[in-house]
């Protein structure tokens, strides 16, 4: 039986040492969903908890950066020497979901949950919600 030369079993230890989400991440450009967990629970003391996977919104949007036109010079007293312009990727719309909670003593209880329905690339804020 021929062997393998060291090149060969370099590249695989390589493909086997990849994580499989590295390649599902980069494959996918731009502003996407993404799913996690949550533990919900009733109150502090997690008398009633449920799980459940929530979509957020992940990935890279479009910004630059470039010298500012003479009127906008002239305007901030040439302080503002600089324009940038960006986008950040966003939650464009949301979805309620139930979330059934287990309770001390078998009891159930259900819970909503807000999720993420859509991405985009939107102005960047703050706080949005």
């Amino acid at each position: 039986m021929p062997m393998a030369s060291p090149q060969t079993l370099l590249f695989c230890l390589l493909v086997l040492a990849i994580p499989e989400s590295w390649g599902q991440e980069t494959a996918i450009p731009g502003c996407h969903m993404h799913p996690f967990n949550v533990t919900v629970r009733s109150d502090r003391q997690g008398t009633c908890q449920g799980s459940h996977v929530a979509q957020a919104c992940v990935g890279h949007c479009e910004s630059s950066a470039f010298p500012s036109r003479y009127s906008v010079l002239v305007a901030s007293g040439y302080r503002h020497n600089i324009t940038s312009v960006s986008q950040c990727c966003t939650i464009s719309s949301l979805k309620k979901v139930k979330v059934q909670l287990q309770c001390v003593g078998n009891r159930r209880e259900e819970l909503e949950i807000f999720t993420a329905r859509a991405c985009q690339c939107d102005m960047c804020r703050l706080s949005r919600y």
